[in-house]
């Protein structure tokens, strides 16, 4: 027997948590028990309402896709979600802006979006469309006027994946759900679980991590006298060191030699043109000097 299995069961109790307002009382403002549906009545045969026990040769809930092949069960892989309308941070939301909102998600291709085959829906209460992801079909009978419908691939539901984030992005987004801190999708959660089981395994209070900062010190060894041939943190911090030395050493030098300058800037003149530098009056001295010098 085709039965409703825990992860949409989940979805459905989240969505009636905060959009049934008043559960004491039936109002067309909010969304009924009755308006959200999982399993197929009795008579239901084929499509996603449907487990292993109600398909029907070629369903296309199974054959059009391997996740509905290899996912396939007595679970049902659906869930029609019903008219409401309720007011939340000065603003007005309903099935149609609900059905929209999930539809852009599904379309941008949102990570909590991806167990999702397809939504079909009414954006504006005229007309049915249907987000296909895989591009089979646009549209659906006239009851998606009035419900959307949400198709699941199975081999999510098999997996008991949690289908919930999606629909509490929604509450959030509308003002309904306060959460402290922003869901995160089930990707994003073993993406930080790697990330810190890789750090505490290089971590020095981890015994492996202590392994690893021993190598790093170029002590990776069990004789004390032994000395690594590979570069370590402790001899590159000493090379480092002696480098800063003698950069700041540098840094202090006058590297200008005058009178190597002069030497080859006269060598590049004349007699002549070093006589037509001689200012006048420095002319006379220069003669005596070079008399001096001649005659010693």
């Amino acid at each position: 027997m085709t039965r409703a299995p825990a992860n949409l069961l989940a979805v459905r109790r989240l969505l009636l948590d905060h959009l049934n307002r008043d559960p004491n009382r039936v109002r067309d403002e909010d969304l009924e028990p009755s308006e959200v549906g999982i399993v197929g009545d009795a008579n239901h045969r084929g499509g996603y309402h449907c487990g292993s026990d109600r398909v029907v040769p070629n369903d296309y809930s199974v054959v059009e896709s391997p996740r509905d092949r290899n996912g396939l069960t007595l679970d049902a892989a659906a869930l029609d979600v019903g008219m409401f309308r309720v007011s939340a941070d000065g603003s007005n939301h309903d099935l149609i802006t609900f059905s929209t909102w999930c539809v852009a998600q599904c379309v941008a291709n949102a990570p909590d979006t991806r167990d999702l085959r397809e939504i079909i829906y009414s954006p504006d209460g005229k007309v049915v469309r249907r987000w296909d992801r895989l591009g089979r079909r646009t549209t659906g009978d006239r009851s998606h006027l009035w419900h959307t419908h949400f198709s699941f691939f199975r081999d999510s539901i098999k997996a008991n994946r949690d289908q919930t984030p999606l629909f509490r992005r929604y509450l959030s987004t509308i003002g309904l759900l306060k959460q402290e801190e922003p869901d995160m999708t089930p990707e994003e959660h073993n993406w930080l679980q790697t990330v810190y089981r890789n750090l505490t395994v290089l971590d020095g209070r981890n015994p492996v991590g202590q392994i690893y900062t021993r190598m790093a010190m170029g002590e990776d060894h069990t004789d004390p006298k032994f000395r690594v041939s590979h570069p370590t943190l402790r001899s590159l911090g000493s090379q480092l060191t002696a480098l800063q030395t003698a950069l700041d050493a540098l840094s202090k030098k006058d590297f200008t030699d005058e009178q190597a300058i002069i030497a080859g800037v006269l060598a590049g003149l004349t007699p002549e043109q070093i006589a037509a530098a001689i200012p006048p009056t420095v002319a006379q001295q220069v003669v005596e000097e070079l008399g001096r010098r001649l005659a010693a």
